[in-house]
């Protein structure tokens, strides 16, 4: 029975990692029930020796029971038994629970639905847990579906997975594998456990074989202390780190790189939940809204968009002016703005990204900020901007309709990086991109074009109820469906763009929020997703094709350099000041549906931002072997500290008079103080002895169990061939010792230190330099002491193997 009760704990104690992905924990007292009702019929099943085929089956339809009982009990006979009512509302259910998982991110509210998918699929991993445990016999082979359970987290959550956690399901895992290894151990009679002697002796012949039962324990326990701390030690290497998916090292914090979310990944299921609360706010010198940029992805290889991005310790913000926007000319006009913005302490974990508009030529605020150059991002490994206020000045081109018609090609540079398409993207969009633009357009035309398409001319609509943005998610929604929110537009845009030579990216921040008395209030629903297409002499300008106003994206705005109604200035330019439209009919609408923050704070292990800090990688990898050296110097240093606080112990006895007679003593001493000497004499005795024990380990050689003090002093000046000194030094502790072992009194201890200092002498002389440098740094006593410490580790896990619930009957033989 004991495999099925350790596939089970394996189970939960997997389950328990599926914390982060839930608000509250009705879902965990749930999954509980349904992991007992496994490990129940598993244990009846092996009690009664029922045949291996038939408990799987069982388990499945005690899962199916327990299920219908706790999600429509009220619609099964007695409560229990499933009937035809019951069968529906589970299905009913289910597919609630799949439709609730795309609507939501984590953490998810635990909702009937989604309890009952979760709920479902652990009772499923605990089948076959079970099932490859206890049936089959293959204990290995548990740790896929434990490690495909563990995945879940992983893969979703909106934090990494807390290292306990991973401990608790790592234990769960060694203790099916432990549990496998005490059933066929037990065919062969009972464990006995391992006795250690308590000091240094001879070491045991290689046929001992109580190091070998517990060697899979240590190779255990000893692989989840490596997984857990090697991270943590190691500095990290990277010679030249860089912004993308897959890389890197968590959050980051006082490192060189943090995590974070997959911003357009996330964004529908971010728009979802109700929550409205305010994010930040902000005035400005001109009182005009404006949109707040956290991300900007620049990659997309067909499945999705990505980011690279690096900062420069030359660039810190509060060391000068942000550098210059990349394709702007000096030449063009621009307007200066000055944007106050305070972030709510509201918002859930770091701020590693600064909001900000765009382009910012210079930032006031606390804190080791840097920017990206090429695309202006502003984030920091060290601080969050939960709770500050930063003030941010911005110089906006003011372009004219003939500048970007006359905008020259795009460099090299931009053109290489931002109209990269994947060569199987569907021609079915290629062709879309040349159907909606007119030919001999130009550049700026065709962006204006391709934005009409999508809030006029293209039928499109809004709506939360679709998803992604890959290759055949951009088919579906270009040529079929039509229906889509905030990132389906700005990635499409900003593929068509690409496909028509337009340099383009995609943009994931707020919009301009509201206007309250004076102040703009950026709530979570103000998330949103843009493009951003480039323009030489302009730079990147940003495009809306996600529709607007009670339609769409409530809170979105058309840039005013694309309308068709621009204020014209003597002809087709656009004038350099908005229309009224800006403040009046466009101001965000907060009558959108339920959305959600985009949550930039969240930590997804996703996307690492690499931090220059000028340190030559020679620099690095020094500092990272002081550091592994330092700690390979940790077992010499606890040996000297050791051995120090020995010195001091019989160091001190040594000043002591040996106490005399009590018939010899002018004046008596009290009894209790000529105790409290004794024991403190007896004690230095003792901790000479102990330092003698160790040297003779650290240098390799052995006290037999059998030799008495006065032996082994005869034996080692023989065998080591002391001098008169080292000899008559060694005679004196073996007195001193047996003085202490057999006679009221150790005597004299007046030349202890020197004498324990002679024999360490004339030991040392008798070993090679290099067993002498080891005594020194990686002394073997100290090595003893740890290993000691995790077999009684090991041996108390043995006592709690051996606990019996209750004692077997006697049979009279």
């Amino acid at each position: 029975m004991r495999l099925p009760l350790a596939s089970g704990a394996a189970t939960g104690a997997v389950a328990i990692a599926l914390y982060p992905l839930f608000e509250g924990g009705a879902w965990f007292w749930t999954c509980l029930g349904v992991i007992l009702v496994v490990t129940g019929i598993g244990v009846l099943g092996s009690r009664y020796t029922l045949p291996d085929w038939l408990v799987p089956p069982a388990q499945l339809v005690a899962v199916w029971i327990y299920l219908t009982a706790v999600f429509t009990g009220d619609k099964a006979w007695i409560g229990l038994v499933p009937t035809k009512e019951s069968v529906l509302g589970l299905a009913k259910l289910l597919g609630t629970g799949f439709a609730d998982i795309q609507r939501f991110a984590a953490p998810v509210p635990s909702d009937t639905g989604i309890t009952l998918l979760t709920c479902g699929g652990v009772g499923l991993i605990a089948v076959l847990v079970d099932l490859l445990a206890s049936r089959l016999r293959r204990a290995a082979l548990t740790g896929l579906p434990l490690l495909a359970l563990f995945t879940v987290p992983a893969a979703v959550a909106s934090e990494p997975i807390a290292g306990p956690m991973f401990v608790i399901a790592a234990l769960g895992y060694l203790g099916v594998l432990a549990a496998d290894g005490r059933e066929r151990i037990t065919h062969w009679g009972r464990a006995v456990l391992v006795r250690r002697a308590p000091s240094f002796v001879a070491p045991r012949p290689a046929s001992d074989a109580g190091a070998l039962r517990l060697s899979g324990k240590r190779i255990g326990f000893a692989a989840i202390v490596l997984a857990i701390l090697l991270p943590a030690l190691l500095p990290t290497l990277e010679p030249n780190p860089l912004f993308g998916f897959g890389v890197g090292n968590g959050k980051g914090k006082g490192g060189s790189s943090i995590s974070i979310p997959n911003p357009i990944v996330n964004l529908r299921g971010q728009l979802s939940l109700p929550t409205n609360s305010t994010v930040l706010t902000y005035t400005g010198s001109d009182s005009f809204p404006r949109y707040l940029r956290l991300y900007s992805l620049d990659i997309f290889d067909g499945e999705q968009w990505t980011m690279t991005a690096r900062g420069r310790s030359e660039d810190r913000v509060s060391e000068g002016p942000m550098p210059a926007a990349p394709g702007q000319n000096m030449s063009l006009p621009v307007t200066e703005a000055t944007t106050k913005i305070q972030v709510s302490e509201q918002i859930r974990g770091p701020l590693e990204f600064l909001p900000l508009p765009y382009p910012a030529s210079r930032i006031r605020i606390e804190g080791d900020w840097r920017p990206d150059r090429d695309t202006l991002m502003v984030f920091s490994t060290q601080d969050s901007a939960v709770g500050l206020a930063y003030e941010v000045t911005t110089r906006e081109p003011q372009p004219t309709a003939e500048t970007l018609k006359a905008a020259p090609p795009a460099p090299p540079e931009i053109n290489e990086r931002y109209l990269q398409l994947p060569e199987n993207l569907p021609s079915e969009i290629r062709d879309l991109a040349r159907q909606v633009t007119q030919r001999g357009s130009s550049r700026y035309e065709q962006a204006i074009q391709l934005q009409e398409f999508f809030t006029k001319e293209g039928g499109f609509t809004y709506s939360l109820a679709t998803q992604g943005h890959n290759g055949p998610a951009l088919t579906e929604f270009l040529i079929r469906s039509r229906t889509g929110y905030c990132e389906q537009f700005a990635a499409s845009m900003a593929v068509l763009a690409r496909i028509l030579g337009i340099p383009a990216r995609v943009a994931i921040g707020y919009t301009g929020g509201s206007n309250a008395s004076g102040e703009w209030k950026v709530r979570t629903h103000d998330s949103h997703a843009w493009p951003e297409l480039y323009f030489e002499g302009t730079g990147w300008l940003r495009f809306e094709p996600t529709p607007t106003g009670g339609a769409g994206q409530g809170s979105a705005t058309v840039p005013i350099y694309t309308r068709p109604e621009v204020v014209t200035t003597g002809g087709d330019e656009p004038a350099a000041t908005p229309t009224s439209n800006s403040t009046g009919a466009d101001l965000p609408n907060q009558s959108a549906g339920n959305r959600r923050d985009l949550m930039p704070d969240r930590d997804f292990g996703g996307v690492p931002v690499a931090v220059d800090e000028g340190v030559p990688v020679a620099l690095r990898i020094g500092v990272g072997v002081v550091v592994v050296l330092l700690i390979a110097l940790i077992p010499g240093l606890l040996r000297w500290e050791l051995r120090a606080r020995r010195r001091r112990s019989y160091a001190r006895a040594a000043e002591d008079p040996a106490p005399l007679p009590h018939e010899e003593a002018v004046t008596p001493e009290p009894t209790g103080i000529v105790a409290a000497r004794t024991d403190r004499r007896e004690s230095a005795v003792a901790a000479a002895w102990a330092e003698l024990d160790d040297a003779l380990c650290d240098y390799g050689m052995s006290r037999q169990p059998s030799e008495s003090p006065r032996a082994l002093a005869r034996r080692l000046a023989e065998q080591y061939a002391f001098d008169e000194e080292a000899s008559a030094a060694m005679a004196r502790i073996a007195t001193a010792v047996e003085r202490m072992l057999f006679a009221r009194t150790p005597g004299d201890l007046g030349s202890l230190p020197g004498d324990l200092r002679r024999v360490r002498r004339a030991l040392a002389a008798a070993v090679t330099r290099g067993r002498r440098i080891r005594a020194a740094l990686l002394p073997p006593s100290t090595l003893l002491r740890a290993r000691r410490l995790g077999t009684r580790m090991l041996d108390g896990f043995d006592r709690l193997e051996n606990l019996r619930l209750r004692r077997p009957a006697r049979r009279d033989v």
